[in-house]
């Protein structure tokens, strides 16, 4: 097995992606904040045996944090990383520090635009702006022909997703379906902050998405049915009953524009269903969705009156 080479800088790791491009070889790329859990190694794994050489990044970026949101606490080991990584297969890391990325003088952005308004967006106001210049600088460095993203962070794949496409970029953005515990909780760097018994707790958030993906299909299917308004409030009450502190947001959207249906005469005239969900546990912001395409789901269903 070949170890993984950890390139600190930009220009050393342009000369190799040049060298690779030389040989006719494919780039896969999977960039991340570290602190590697199944989810990173399943894009990995996909990324390798999908192209002829993958690179990894790991960086903390600092431009997508807001002051009051956890950069200094953000879980860091690069050699626990390093270790994970090399045992998929990976031979190299980009890990550049935030001077290198953002060098004195630096002062270009790339705005993110209505897809990043609502939900994790109307909370972290810049979040997305932060989000799009790293990755658009992480695309012109590594220079990818595919890049890996998860789908537990949906709203962020349909901005890059939207970012490639309004910008003109080559790469192709690969969803990836979300890596869960066994228990349904969606795997994040964040659940180690979790306590024991937060974490027992935990699954609520999930538990509580798909209640509300199978109460849409039901009213998606029939007249009547629940109110919208009166299916979200009692999920999120039904939250703070399991033990979460506060609930951010719980939306039931448009997936393809991430606008919240408002009705259930927009339910039905939606295709593509988007619900979410955010919510504060002890001390850690959890964060989850499902994305399902309504009028391909069939079979028995149950009345959520």
């Amino acid at each position: 097995m070949h170890s993984v080479k950890i390139l600190s800088t930009v220009a050393e790791t342009k000369e190799i992606i040049k060298q690779i491009k030389n040989e006719g070889r494919t780039i896969g790329f999977v960039p991340t904040m570290g602190f590697f859990h199944e989810g990173h190694l399943e894009l990995m794994r996909r990324s390798i045996k999908e192209c002829g050489e993958t690179f990894v990044s790991i960086f903390v970026n600092p431009i997508q944090f807001g002051p009051n949101e956890d950069l200094s606490k953000y879980p860091r080991d690069l050699s626990r990383d390093s270790a994970m990584a090399e045992k998929t297969g990976v031979k190299y890391i980009f890990h550049p520090q935030a001077a290198e990325m953002y060098p004195e003088g630096f002062q270009t952005s790339v705005k993110a635009g209505a897809l990043a308004e609502d939900f994790c967006g109307a909370l972290r106001p810049g979040h997305f702006d932060g989000v799009c210049t790293v990755v658009a600088k992480l695309f012109n460095i590594i220079t990818p022909d595919l890049a890996y993203f998860g789908m537990k962070d949906y709203q962020q794949l349909a901005v890059i997703e939207k970012m490639t496409e309004d910008l003109n970029m080559s790469v192709k953005i690969v969803k990836c379906e979300t890596v869960r515990e066994k228990d349904g909780l969606a795997m994040s760097s964040r659940n180690s902050y979790l306590t024991a018994g937060e974490r027992e707790i935990a699954p609520a958030i999930k538990e509580n998405i798909e209640f509300a993906r199978n109460a849409v299909i039901e009213m998606a299917a029939k007249p009547g049915g629940t109110l919208l308004e009166k299916l979200i409030e009692g999920r999120k009450l039904d939250l703070i009953r399991r033990g979460f502190k506060s609930v951010d947001y719980f939306k039931i959207a448009d997936a393809k524009t991430l606008k919240e249906i408002p009705d259930l005469d927009g339910l039905r005239r939606c295709s593509t269903i988007f619900i979410a969900a955010a919510a504060v546990l002890g001390k850690t912001r959890l964060i989850d969705n499902s994305v399902f395409d309504i009028k391909k789901i069939k079979g028995p269903r149950r009345n959520y009156q």
